[in-house]
C-alpha cells in the first residue's frame, strides 16, 4: 500500500493498464498452445514437483523453447501493448 501512495492517479492506471493487457495476452497464449499440445509452467512445475527424473523425457525441445524464450518475449509484448493503449487512451 506504501507504494501507492507515491504513484499518482495517471501512475495507477497505466500500470493498471498494462496489466490488463499481459493478463488477455497470456490467457490467449496459453489456450494456444494447449491446443498445439506445447508444455505450459503448469505442465513443467507439475514435472519439477515429481522427484522422478524420467518425467523430463517427455520435454522436447519446442516445449523448453516456448518456455524459455517464447513465453517471456509474449509477455514481455503484452506489457509493450498495455503501454501503447495507454498512451492511444490517456494521452
Amino acid at each position: 500500500m506504501r507504494l501507492l501512495k507515491h504513484l499518482n492517479k495517471k501512475e495507477i492506471i497505466r500500470i493498471y493498464t498494462i496489466g490488463l493487457a499481459i493478463l488477455v495476452i497470456a490467457i490467449l497464449a496459453y489456450s494456444i498452445i494447449l491446443k498445439l499440445g506445447i508444455k505450459s509452467w503448469y505442465d513443467f512445475i507439475g514435472l519439477l514437483t515429481d522427484s522422478n527424473v524420467s518425467n523430463f523425457q517427455g520435454v522436447n525441445f519446442i516445449d523448453y523453447a516456448w518456455l524459455f524464450i517464447g513465453y517471456p518475449l509474449v509477455l514481455g509484448s503484452g506489457y509493450w501493448i498495455g503501454d501503447k493503449v495507454y498512451h492511444v487512451l490517456f494521452n
